[in-house]
């Protein structure tokens, strides 16, 4: 079974930073894309960040580009979000994704179970 744990999410102000992992079971990464997105209660999940499995390209949502990088470390199953300059409107539960790199929800086929990011202002 394929698992993805999130972690790293938690309260910051406005101008923060925070850096989320997502773990990984077994062999469930590093032949594949991850992505992460984001969900706010009443909103679709919107697509933040997405690498490729062997990070040649990665891919950003307009509304985070150079603020907020993703990475990974294959050899950890490990990958992450670094949030920088973080803003109010960032405030989601951030989930971790398993798929083909797009940003479309239907492309990933295993998802972690969420981090909370509370953004202050």
């Amino acid at each position: 079974q394929v698992q993805l744990v999130e972690s790293g999410g938690g309260l910051v102000q406005a101008g923060d930073s925070l850096r989320l992992s997502c773990a990984g079971s077994g062999r469930t990464f590093s032949p594949y894309g991850m992505g992460w997105f984001r969900q706010t209660p009443g909103k679709e999940r919107e697509f933040v960040a997405a690498i490729t499995s062997r990070s040649s390209y990665t891919y950003y949502a307009d509304s985070v580009k150079g603020r907020f990088t993703i990475s990974r470390d294959n050899a950890k199953n490990t990958v992450y979000l670094q949030m920088n300059s973080l803003k109010p409107e960032d405030t989601a539960v951030y989930y971790c994704a398993r798929g083909a790199v797009s940003g479309r929800v239907a492309d990933y086929d295993y998802w972690g179970q969420g981090t909370q990011v509370t953004v202050s202002s």
